[in-house]
């Protein structure tokens, strides 16, 4: 089945299942998103970090913690968080307050954001308390009766259960959901050209964008005029205009421009890089009928951990010797095949497998080693392995779209590892443009 070619742009270049799509919107009305976070933590009556559950209904993470902090005087610093979760979608996780009481929480009251006191710790939340996340996901506008839909989302549905999940693919949040960028952004920094890398970020331009968006990039892209570009660049896109004032201060200062952006976007680019290589490496798989769900000769697989994870620091190549065993465990989920996210560490697989990731790498022109050697300081990668195919097993039900009479809607309820994309699970099911997932 044909793929859009944005997804192909970032390396996703197959469905896993052939049933037609859905069809239908998301996120008509925010709560048609809701995201439960799942932690292994259980939380006491003592301790110096006061832990509330945190239910927000579009706002982002961040703002919610930044809004709190001023409230309640406190630097942002004491507020823990195991992970950022949709803005337009009503989530719920827990946070940490470091010496705060249950008095001071009382009297913040913020619009669309519930905060209920469940305990206390001597430990703070932070990302290693994050396993996963519930979801509970509503598509509507759905151009199908309820029972051709039912009939839709049940064979959808068994090639899913059949293939054991769906490809653990890297979703478009990953690279820019209306700007996917920041791979290619991450190519030339890996390559060693980091006046490419920043021209590409602040002015490589997509068709989704406004036009008078386009017009500046392009003007500067033409021209390398940054004066005058901060004149055109509209503020929001603020990342831009902060490298832009650094080149017009230090011209032709490429690496520093990238160094004054925050210390997470700046791995970013790299690792959607990587994201981009992995996602291609799961397509020429599939593309070959390799299962994603069973390891052949030469994969190399990691295994459970105590969370009931993949663990990808525990990994063991696959011989004729092991194979049936192994499989044995994958079955029973103990253990996953896994990709590479390639770095100058990484080793590759064996036989087909190898071949594959090989393969696929060396079209890109680069080698391991430029992951070591990349120009701006601090955003090298070792590189790691994750595994290939994503456990899911969503449950579904049909209604009528209260919000469009004469249409339908579809609710799924799946849950997946942290780390993994429900976008993933939904462009099965929907087989969309990305953009209307977003």
């Amino acid at each position: 089945m044909q793929v859009y070619d944005i997804e192909k742009q970032i390396g996703i270049e197959l469905y896993s299942t052939s049933s037609q799509g859905t069809g239908g919107i998301l996120r008509k009305l925010i709560e048609d998103f809701q995201v439960r976070e799942i932690t292994n933590r259980k939380e006491g009556f003592e301790g110096k970090y006061l832990i509330l559950e945190l239910t927000k209904h579009n706002w982002d993470t961040h703002h919610v913690v930044r809004e709190l902090s001023r409230r309640l005087r406190i630097s942002q610093k004491r507020i823990g968080f195991a992970g950022t979760k949709d803005k337009r979608a009503e989530t719920t996780q827990k946070i940490s307050i470091f010496d705060l009481n249950e008095t001071d929480i009382e009297n913040v009251h913020l619009k669309d954001v519930d905060l209920k006191v469940i305990g206390r710790s001597n430990k703070s939340i932070g990302l290693g308390d994050l396993t996963g996340n519930e979801f509970r996901i509503t598509i509507r506008n759905i151009d199908h009766s309820k029972a051709e839909l039912k009939e839709i989302l049940s064979s959808i549905t068994m090639e899913i259960d059949k293939n054991g999940g769906v490809p653990n693919y890297f979703g478009i949040q990953r690279f820019g959901s209306l700007r996917p960028i920041t791979h290619l952004v991450g190519e030339s920094l890996v390559k060693g050209d980091s006046e490419e890398a920043a021209l590409k970020y602040i002015s490589m331009t997509f068709q989704d964008e406004p036009e008078d968006t386009k017009n500046a990039r392009n003007f500067v892209a033409d021209t390398r005029n940054f004066i005058e570009g901060l004149k055109l660049y509209p503020h929001h896109l603020r990342y831009e205009r902060t490298m832009m004032h650094h080149l017009v201060n230090e011209p032709g200062d490429y690496e520093g421009a990238f160094l004054i952006l925050p210390e997470n976007l700046r791995r970013m680019f790299v690792h959607a890089y990587q994201s981009y290589i992995f996602n291609r490496i799961i397509s020429e798989r599939m593309r070959r009928g390799l299962p994603l769900n069973q390891a052949v000769k030469g994969d190399v697989v990691c295994f459970k951990n105590s969370a009931g994870l993949p663990d990808t620091s525990r990994t063991e190549k696959v011989s004729e010797r092991t194979i049936d065993g192994i499989n044995n465990l994958i079955r029973r989920k103990r253990a996953f095949v896994t990709a590479p996210l390639i770095g100058y560490e990484t080793e590759f697989s064996e036989d087909e497998p190898g071949e594959i990731e090989r393969t696929i790498f060396d079209q890109t022109g680069v080698s391991r080693k430029h992951f070591a050697e990349i120009p701006v300081s601090g955003i090298s990668s070792r590189g790691m392995r994750r595994e290939i195919l994503l456990n899911v097993s969503p449950v579904f039900s049909t209604e009528d779209d209260e919000t469009s009479p004469g249409r339908s809607k579809a609710i799924l309820e799946f849950t997946l590892p942290k780390g993994s994309y429900a976008t993933t699970v939904l462009r099965e099911y929907m087989k969309v443009h990305p953009l209307e997932m977003s």
